[in-house]
C-alpha cells in the first residue's frame, strides 16, 4: 500500500519536511495548511518540488467550521472553501479534510449538516475536489465516526466521503468494528496515530501527546485490519501531533515514522490472517548472550567483576577485548577505539533463533547496521544500532562459538551469579518513544505500561521492554544528562540465588556496595512489617527489599564506575518487578 505522512508530524520548513519524507521512503504527504502559509514557495513550486521528489500530495488539511451552522455562517464558509479549492488546484491536491465543527456549530441536526456538506460538495465538484469528512473527538455535536458516516450517507454526494482517524475513534473508546460496514468507496482517507493512556481532556491529549504506531496504548493493528477489511485501498497516512517530534531532527523523525508504519502494516496483515506479513518473521529473543562495557581503561570494571565472583575467561585473540563470566552471565570489556571514554554500557548481545532473519528484519525496518572488523577465522555477529547508540547483537545457535576466540583465561564459569536479569538503558529524552518502537518492531519485544519514579532531580520516566516469559528485560529510562550531579542510570542487573551470600563474599574481596541510609530501613520495617532480624541483616549488607502478592525482591548495587554500575538481584516466587519503590533511595545515594 502507499504510505503517507502529514507535514505536521515533522520539524522545519515545508521544503525540509518534503525532502525528509522522500528520503525516508514515503510515497506522499498531507499538506498541513499552516506549513503552506508559512512557506516561501508558491503552490506551483511546491507541486513541482513534490514531482521531482517522487511525492504525491494526498490531502490538504484542515478545513473547519462549515457544518451545523446558521445560513449566514455557512455562506461565509463557502467563500472560504472556494478560496482553498483554488489553492488546491494550484497544488494539484484533489482531497480536502473537512473536520466536524468544534467551534461555531449551533444546530445539532444530521439533516442540516448533510445538506450543508451536499452544497459544499456541489462547489467542490466544480474544482475536481473531494471532501473527506472527519468526526473530531471534541466536535461540538459530531464526535463519533458512526454519526459522521450517517451524515455522509444523508448527503449522498459523490464528492463527499469519510476520513477515518484512529486517534479520534480510539481516544473516545468507540468500537471500530462498524468500519467494516462502510462502503470502501466512501472512505476517502485514513489517518493513523497512537497515544499513551492518559487522563486529560481529549483536545490537549491530541495536540501534544500523539505517538507513532507501536509506541502507545491503542490497538492499531486491529483498527487498521477493520479498515482494510472494509476494502480501503488509499494511503496509510500518519498524523501525529507531538511536541517532541516537532523539535527533533527532521530526517531522523521521518525514518522513525516510516518504521512505525511498516510495523503497523505488517501487524495488521497478520491480524487478518496473512501469515506472510510484510516483514521477515522472527521470534523474540530467548535470553542475553552478553553485555559489553567499553572504556579506554576497563581495569576498574574488571576489579568489580572479580569481587562479584566472576571468572576471567581470556583476552580476544585479535582485539583488546576481555571476557568475564559467571554462570550464564557474560560481560565483555572492550578497549578498542575507546580513547578518553569512561566505562559505559555500549552493546547488548541477545540470543535469537535465527540471527540472519533478525538482521534482515532490522534492515527492513531501517535500523542502522553495525559493522565491526572480523577476521576470516572469527565468528561474524550481526548487529543493529538502537536509537540511543547502543549496539544490539544477534547471537546464539551457530554464532555461540565466539566465546572460543578468547584465550588465556581460567576456563571456569565463575561463582554465585547465575545470569543477567535485566539491562537498564538510559535514553535521551528526545529518543525515548523512538526506542520503544525500535525494540517493539525490530526485536519483537513487548512494551510494558510506563511508570514514573521520583528522583533527586525530578521524575524519571520508565518503560520496560520484555520478551514472553521475561527471558529478556530491558527497562528504558529517561533521565537527566550525565553531569556533575550524578551518574547515568544505565546498569547491568545480575541474578543470583542468594544475594546476601554474594554481597558478603564480594565485601570480603573489597567491594564497596552503594550505602543505603538507616531511614530507608526504618521506613521498610514500618511499611512492610519485616521482622527485626531480617531488617538488621539487610541494613548491615546495604541490601534493599520489596515484595508484592507474587513474591519478593532483594537487591544491592555497586558504586558507579564511569557511567555504569551493577545490581545484584534475587527474585523469590513470581515477583516480576524491579523494586521501583526503592529507586528514589538508590538515585539519592548515587547522587551523594
Amino acid at each position: 500500500m502507499r504510505r503517507s505522512i502529514a507535514t505536521v508530524c515533522l520539524s522545519g520548513s515545508l521544503v525540509a519536511k518534503m525532502h525528509a519524507a522522500a528520503a525516508a521512503g514515503f510515497d506522499g504527504i498531507e499538506v498541513f495548511e499552516p506549513d503552506l502559509v508559512a512557506s516561501e514557495l508558491s503552490p506551483e513550486e511546491i507541486r513541482a518540488l513534490a514531482a521531482r521528489l517522487g511525492l504525491s500530495l494526498d490531502l490538504y488539511q484542515p478545513f473547519r467550521d462549515i457544518e451545523g451552522v446558521t445560513d449566514e455562517l455557512f455562506r461565509d464558509g463557502l467563500r472560504r472553501a472556494e478560496a482553498k479549492f483554488v489553492v488546491m488546484n494550484r497544488l494539484g491536491v484533489d482531497t480536502m479534510l473537512v473536520c466536524s465543527n468544534a467551534g461555531t456549530a449551533t444546530i445539532d441536526s444530521d439533516e442540516v449538516s448533510a445538506a450543508q456538506l451536499r452544497e459544499l460538495g456541489d462547489l467542490a465538484a466544480r474544482y475536481g475536489v473531494r471532501l473527506a469528512f472527519e468526526a473530531l473527538a471534541w466536535g461540538r455535536y459530531v464526535d463519533d465516526y458512526r454519526r459522521s458516516w450517517n451524515i455522509v450517507e444523508l448527503a449522498d454526494h459523490p464528492q463527499v466521503g469519510l476520513c477515518l482517524d484512529s486517534f479520534h475513534i480510539l481516544s473516545r473508546g468507540h468500537d471500530p468494528a462498524a468500519i467494516e460496514q462502510i462502503p470502501a468507496e466512501k472512505i476517502f482517507f485514513l489517518q493513523l496515530a497512537d497515544a499513551p493512556a492518559l487522563s486529560m481532556d481529549v483536545l490537549s491529549w491530541s495536540r501534544h501527546h500523539r505517538l507513532f504506531p507501536g509506541e502507545g496504548s491503542f490497538d492499531l493493528p486491529a483498527f487498521l485490519a477493520h479498515v482494510l477489511r472494509a476494502g480501503y485501498t488509499g494511503p496509510l497516512s500518519l498524523e501525529v501531533f507531538n511536541d517532541t517530534f516537532r523539535q527533533t531532527d527532521v530526517g531522523r523523525t521521518a525514518v522513525h515514522a516510516l518504521r512505525s508504519l511498516l510495523w503497523l502494516e505488517d501487524q495488521a496483515r497478520r491480524a487478518m490472517g496473512d501469515a506472510g506479513g510484510l516483514l521477515t518473521d522472527i521470534e523474540p529473543p530467548t535470553g542475553f548472550d552478553f553485555v559489553e562495557v567499553k572504556a579506554e581503561d576497563t581495569g576498574p570494571v574488571e576489579v568489580v567483576l572479580g569481587q562479584l565472583g566472576f571468572a576471567f575467561r581470556g583476552r580476544h585473540r585479535s582485539k583488546p577485548v576481555n571476557l568475564w563470566t559467571s554462570g550464564d552471565a557474560r560481560i565483555v570489556l572492550n578497549e578498542q577505539q575507546a580513547r578518553d571514554a569512561l566505562p559505559h554500557l555500549s552493546a547488548v548481545g541477545l540470543r535469537v533463533d535465527d540471527d540472519a532473519a533478525a538482521a534482515r528484519r532490522g534492515a527492513e525496518l531501517m535500523a542502522p547496521a553495525v559493522h565491526r572488523r572480523t577476521y576470516a577465522s572469527e565468528v561474524p555477529l550481526e548487529a543493529v544500532e538502537a536509537p540511543d547508540g547502543t549496539e544490539i547483537f544477534f547471537g546464539g545457535g551457530s554464532t555461540s562459538g565466539w566465546v572460543e576466540e578468547f584465550r588465556g583465561g581460567s576456563g571456569a564459569s565463575g561463582g554465585l551469579v547465575l545470569g543477567v536479569d535485566h539491562v537498564n538503558l538510559a535514553q535521551p529524552w528526545q529518543y525515548f518513544d523512538e526506542a520503544v518502537l525500535f525494540y517493539t518492531s525490530v526485536l519483537a519485544l513487548d512494551a510494558q505500561t510506563g511508570v514514573e519514579v521520583a528522583g533527586p532531580r525530578g521524575l524519571v520516566r520508565s518503560r520496560v521492554m520484555s520478551s514472553p516469559g521475561s527471558a529478556v528485560r530491558l527497562p528504558l529510562n529517561v533521565v537527566p544528562p550525565v553531569d556533575e550531579h550524578g551518574p547515568a542510570s544505565q546498569h547491568i542487573a545480575l541474578v543470583c540465588s542468594d544475594v546476601r551470600q554474594v554481597v558478603r563474599e564480594a565485601r570480603a574481596r573489597g567491594l564497596a556496595v552503594l550505602p543505603v541510609p538507616t531511614n530507608y530501613y526504618d521506613d521498610l520495617q514500618a511499611r512492610l512489617g519485616i521482622d527485626a532480624e531480617l531488617r538488621r541483616e539487610l541494613e548491615q549488607l546495604d541490601i534493599l527489599y520489596d515484595r508484592d502478592a507474587d513474591g519478593e525482591y532483594f537487591n544491592a548495587y555497586t558504586q558507579t564506575i564511569g557511567h555504569v554500575f551493577f545490581e545484584i538481584v534475587e527474585r523469590r516466587g513470581g515477583y516480576g518487578g524491579y523494586g521501583a519503590t526503592n529507586a528514589p533511595v538508590r538515585m539519592a545515594a548515587q547522587q551523594r
